[in-house]
């Protein structure tokens, strides 16, 4: 791949270890090519013809590991649009993951007891719901910061936060729905310092698990007291 030209630029966001916003340019590079099967299992398998697709980054900022993709695809890459779109596919990869993550770790998929697959067909399809929700407030702080606060966000879960947790003052001048946001992280254990940076989807599913039991008990007293 060193040997192939360099056949289109393009530019991601990303964002740095403290969660500002940058632009990377990205040299593409993409070639076919005949991979052969290992030499003990040529008289089994084929060889394959795939597409190597290679996104260099381009003069890296100083402290920042460079950014740097390598892509075997079964997909034709015949154009600068193609490759864009083919790395657009693999850009996706780490949201899946992290889904997958608050799917594993936070709801704790993996731990139910049923014993059927309909009950667990049932139970995996609330946690997916969960799930996203979970991973859209984390992303929504982040990409929508001055959205309303009702976007994300039912009446009694901001009428709870507002009295449950106290704004740092570096919080209090956010706009409503990172405050909340915030507020649901510090619920998980998010210390909101002036310098920190924006919660991840582990303080918020502890944060969610805490307000959803605060809020049963909310509702139980109202219910108690007429």
């Amino acid at each position: 791949m060193q040997q192939v030209q360099v056949k289109g630029l393009h530019r991601v966001e990303l964002r740095d270890a403290k969660g500002r916003l940058m632009t990377a340019t990205l040299e593409l590079r993409y070639q076919p090519m005949t991979v052969l099967p290992p030499i003990g299992k040529q008289n089994r398998y084929p060889a394959r013809q795939l597409t190597v697709l290679h996104a260099h980054e381009r003069d890296p900022p100083p402290g920042r590991a460079r950014i740097e993709w390598k892509l075997i695809t079964i997909l034709p890459v015949r154009s600068r649009a193609e490759a864009i779109e083919k790395l657009d596919w693999y850009a996706m990869r780490w949201k899946i993951e992290t889904f997958h993550k608050i799917l594993k770790s936070g709801c704790k998929a993996e731990e139910s007891r049923l014993r059927t697959a309909d009950r667990l067909t049932n139970l995996i399809a609330i946690f997916c719901i969960l799930s996203w929700r979970i991973f859209w407030i984390t992303m929504l702080g982040r990409s929508a910061p001055q959205a309303g606060a009702e976007l994300a966000f039912t009446h009694t879960e901001i009428e709870l936060l507002e009295h449950i947790v106290h704004d740092t003052p570096h919080n209090a001048q956010a706009p409503p729905l990172v405050r909340n946001v915030i507020r649901l992280a510090q619920l998980g254990g998010y210390l909101a310092r002036a310098n920190e940076p924006l919660p991840g989807n582990t303080v918020m599913w502890r944060g969610m698990r805490r307000l959803t039991d605060i809020q049963i008990g909310y509702e139980l007293a109202l219910k108690r007291s007429g």
